[in-house]
């Protein structure tokens, strides 16, 4: 069966298109990526996604425009990737902008923009979209969901693997080993905290938005970061939440970065990015050594998927604090580290279709078994 999926993370960067062909075991399919694109959001669009998920009000017609555009421009997308119109389905994400984690008895909440049956019609397609209310609803954080197809898609070793994806937002995929005493455990994940949000939105504000990213994580190089900051930072209490755990914008955006500057003080912005990239990364393997110290979980390889596998400073300081981790792009095992998570919802649509439903307790913390996804016939 061929699936195309679609997905914009919470960078809000554009949209991914992947066209792939499933054959097999839905569990262990055999897949073929047949194509893939992305589609760049008119900088109008995503300063406009930015903005209202860190708090600007706008109105109904507004917001009503705002989806049409998203649902517009995921349709441009489809048909620049599949311009034969082969696929016999759309998995969408649509654009996250607002996401409540779970907190105590607190129901979580997530929000994602995209008009599915509109799609729908513009494409002439069975179309798959609101892949995470029906986890929310039923107790889970509704991420992070590229956690969920990880090990149908990239196997297992006879070691622990971890998948690690650094887009706004990093999480982790802990897959279980296929021989030995671990091999009936759970694939597990969860979200760490910041990767690009506080880096991007730092370069930003300080560029007038002239650039949107560090290029190459060139300016990080350049700085030396605070590390008695971000020793202090690490003790924060989310940092030592038990998995399953998920965040975004709305707690690393605008204003913690503003928090943040106040704490580092007066510092160059090479300083600043470094200090934010080290931050990430020592996140990163604090939570590699929480797992090991409450689960005895030590990994033996951590593959990396996202757009921050771009930024050459914070791959050199993840490979310096991962130690005896073999650190490597996720595009070393056939994954395009861009196209990952499109990938991921197009499995979640052939799943949809199949009827294949899954148990994600270990992951979002929702237990029960469910299909992911709200189908939309043309």
């Amino acid at each position: 069966m061929r699936v195309l999926g679609l997905m914009s993370g919470t960078s809000a960067d554009g949209i991914d298109a992947v066209l792939v062909e499933f054959k097999g075991d839905p569990s262990k399919p055999k897949w073929k990526i047949l194509n893939t694109g992305s589609y760049e959001y008119p900088s109008s669009t995503r300063d406009k996604i930015i903005k209202v998920g860190q708090g600007l009000k706008i109105s109904s017609k507004d917001w009503l425009e705002l989806a049409e555009e998203i649902t517009e421009l995921n349709a441009f997308a489809a048909k620049a990737c599949d311009p034969n119109s082969t696929a016999e389905v759309v998995g969408c994400h649509g654009q996250t902008v607002f996401h409540r984690s779970v907190k105590n008895s607190q129901r979580g909440g997530t929000l994602q923009i995209l008009l599915g049956p509109l799609l729908s019609k513009i494409l002439d397609k069975i179309v798959i979209y609101d892949f995470r209310s029906n986890d929310i609803a039923s107790g889970g954080h509704g991420a992070p969901l590229v956690a969920i197809v990880d090990e149908a898609l990239v196997g297992r070793l006879f070691g622990w693997r971890g998948i690690l994806n650094l887009g706004g937002i990093a999480n982790l995929t802990i897959i279980p080993p296929k021989t030995g005493i671990d091999k009936t455990s759970k694939c597990l994940g969860w979200d760490c905290g910041p990767a690009n949000s506080l880096m991007d939105l730092a370069i930003q504000e300080s560029t007038n938005s002239s650039s949107q990213f560090d290029q190459n994580g060139l300016l990080a190089s350049l700085g030396t970061p605070k590390l008695n900051i971000i020793e202090k930072w690490l003790k924060e209490p989310f940092f030592h939440l038990e998995p399953p755990r998920s965040t975004g914008r709305e707690q690393f955006g605008f204003q913690d970065l503003q928090i943040r500057k106040k704490e580092v003080g007066n510092i160059s912005k090479e300083d600043l990015l470094s200090t934010l990239a080290t931050f990430t990364t020592s996140i990163i393997a604090q939570d590699l050594d929480n797992l090991y110290r409450t689960k005895k979980i030590r990994l033996i390889e951590l593959l990396i998927a996202g757009g921050g596998t771009r930024n050459l400073f914070l791959m050199k300081q993840l490979q310096k604090q991962c130690c005896g981790i073999y650190v490597r792009h996720i595009n070393e095992i056939g994954i395009p580290f861009q196209y990952r998570e499109a990938l991921a919802f197009a499995t979640l649509s052939w799943w949809n279709l199949l009827g294949k439903r899954f148990n994600p307790k270990y992951i979002t913390g929702a237990d029960k078994s469910m299909l992911f996804g709200v189908r939309i016939d043309p």
